[in-house]
């Protein structure tokens, strides 16, 4: 049985030959994922919708320059991170329509239903770049070093940013539980 990976060179290697077949198979190997990663960054389901629409066409019209030796995924999920973060950007300089008041839908995705509503709420309030890392790593299971490419900057950095970020998540988790004992 050939593995994701492979399964992806290959979908990579006949998109860029112009295959529409193999990329709606990369389409529909990462989609789910890169849904995931926009809602979990944005905690807005049509804006998930929208920016990870964004991001596959995104991929797909710049296919052709794409390092087949790399892996598509992490590739497609730093598209997907940086508009996730430009959303997030153009929402704090409309106040009408911040990304706090944004309505999460319920249910939004399979997969996000076990993770817990105080979670999520501790997520929303960390800063948007902090929240893409621990989405990235903890949600999604990138390495330090897999982010370290993906984001273009020292694999120290990124645990040190990592660690500061899960810190203030702690924080805020905790101060959420201190409140409910009351």
């Amino acid at each position: 049985m050939p593995s994701p990976a492979r399964d992806d060179r290959a979908w990579v290697r006949g998109a860029q030959a112009g295959s529409a077949s193999d990329l709606e198979a990369l389409f529909r190997a990462h989609w789910p994922r890169a849904y995931r990663a926009a809602y979990l960054v944005v905690h807005d389901a049509a804006a998930a919708e929208d920016i990870a629409q964004e991001a596959v066409l995104a991929a797909v019209r710049a296919i052709d320059s794409f390092d087949r030796r790399r892996r598509f995924g992490p590739w497609l999920h730093r598209i997907v991170v940086n508009r996730s973060l430009d959303w997030l950007r153009a929402c704090s300089r409309r106040p009408e329509v911040s990304a706090e008041l944004a309505e999460p839908a319920h249910g939004a995705s399979e997969q996000d239903d076990r993770l817990s509503d105080e979670l999520m709420a501790a997520l929303a309030e960390l800063e948007p770049a902090d929240r893409a890392l621990v989405v990235l790593r903890h949600l999604l299971g990138y390495r330090a070093s897999e982010l370290s490419r993906m984001l273009d900057m020292p694999a120290a950095t990124v645990r040190t940013r990592l660690a500061r970020a899960l810190a203030r998540l702690r924080v805020r988790l905790d101060a959420e539980e201190g409140s409910q004992d009351e």
